[in-house]
């Protein structure tokens, strides 16, 4: 099984999302974890929020440092928006992909449910791409 490891600055929002739908959607398929290079204090309540609305339970979420460890055991890492956010790429020091998604924090609730659907159609499509690569 391929273990992903989404990153954002926080781990507040979006790499927090990513990693639900990741474990739900990729359950026995991939591990997912989320962390981040300057961790928030808590999840964006927005977040809680979007997700709640569609059924994600995001109790027992929070937001943790990246680890040497976790850069080491990933198959793929992931970042949230290093292209958005120009010059706090948090992954800079491993290969990883960037999904260029923007930031939640601040953004009305629109925006939230926004990033948090293309967030769940990009981790649909992943499961489905390392799912394929296993099976080769």
């Amino acid at each position: 099984m391929k273990k992903v490891v989404f990153v954002c600055v926080h781990n507040s929002g979006r790499s927090q999302m990513a990693e639900a739908f990741a474990k739900k959607i990729g359950e026995g398929k991939i591990i997912a974890e989320s962390a981040g290079t300057d961790p928030g204090a808590e999840l964006n309540p927005q977040v809680v929020a979007a997700m709640e609305e569609i059924g994600y339970d995001m109790t027992g979420h929070y937001p943790k440092a990246m680890t040497p460890e976790m850069v080491d055991s990933a198959d793929k890492i992931i970042t949230m928006g290093c292209e958005v956010e120009a010059g706090v790429c948090p992954a800079s020091f491993a290969p990883s992909e960037d999904w260029g998604l923007e930031d939640p924090k601040g953004q009305p609730v629109e925006k939230v449910r926004e990033i948090r659907d293309e967030i769940k159609k990009r981790v649909e499509a992943l499961v489905e791409e390392l799912s394929r690569e296993e099976q080769q």
